[in-house]
């Protein structure tokens, strides 16, 4: 027996909740990561145990950078209004870490590598090839606060330009797709549409059938006639 009721396809329907991103796998997260654990490294070697509100303020920029971007992209899956906001945030706390890593050295009379500097190049390569906590973790109890705070300002760049492109990418993406209210939107119509194409599709197999029958019932009547 043929089911007359309507099939909606999946596939043909748009979704509302968005694909979530895999924040681990993203490179400028990774840099986060590092960025977290070695600040808390530096503030326990290079700054004062108390009585000085950098320490804290460097922590907990690094954290803040790390962890809105984590839930950034978990909230994106309902949200891409706020994934943008969360990823403002996260860049506008890396931009902080930076400023905080930049004041530093002239505060404590060293020198900010620059392009001239003989191990610039070096540096700026590891750490473009370097993502991951383990590729950085031997060197934190080996670095100068020299070397150290050059690192933390070579990672905080890369962060915020990789950010930058990634957001951009986001901000073309809400607006071709929209938000929730357009997804849901967009899933309506799509069931709708569906809804009318099943039903004239059955409508043509009953129409179809009906033709059949009418040919068998003649058939039958030439043969008992």
């Amino acid at each position: 027996m043929n089911d007359l009721s309507p099939k909606v396809s999946a596939e043909k329907i748009e979704s509302v909740l968005r694909k979530q991103t895999n924040w681990k796998n993203l490179w400028f997260y990774q840099k986060t990561v590092v960025l977290y654990q070695m600040t808390y490294i530096f503030t326990r070697r290079f700054l004062p145990a108390y009585g000085d509100r950098t320490v804290d303020q460097m922590v907990q920029a690094a954290r803040s950078g790390k962890q809105n971007i984590v839930e950034g992209t978990a909230d994106g899956v309902t949200s891409m209004e706020l994934e943008l906001k969360l990823l403002n945030v996260a860049r506008s706390s890396i931009q902080e870490l930076l400023e905080d890593y930049e004041d530093y050295l002239p505060a404590h009379r060293l020198t900010k590598w620059t392009p001239k500097h003989p191990r610039f190049d070096r540096m700026l390569a590891f750490c473009r090839q370097h993502n991951f906590l383990a590729d950085y973790e031997p060197f934190f109890e080996k670095w100068t606060a020299e070397e150290m705070a050059n690192i933390g300002i070579s990672l905080c760049r890369m962060v915020d330009k990789m950010m930058m492109t990634y957001q951009k990418k986001k901000d073309e993406e809400f607006v071709t797709e929209g938000g929730i209210r357009e997804r849901m939107t967009a899933a309506r119509l799509g069931y709708r549409t569906n809804q009318r194409e099943s039903i004239a599709r059955l409508q043509q197999e009953v129409d179809s059938l009906k033709r059949e029958n009418a040919m068998l019932k003649e058939k039958i009547k030439a043969l008992g006639g």
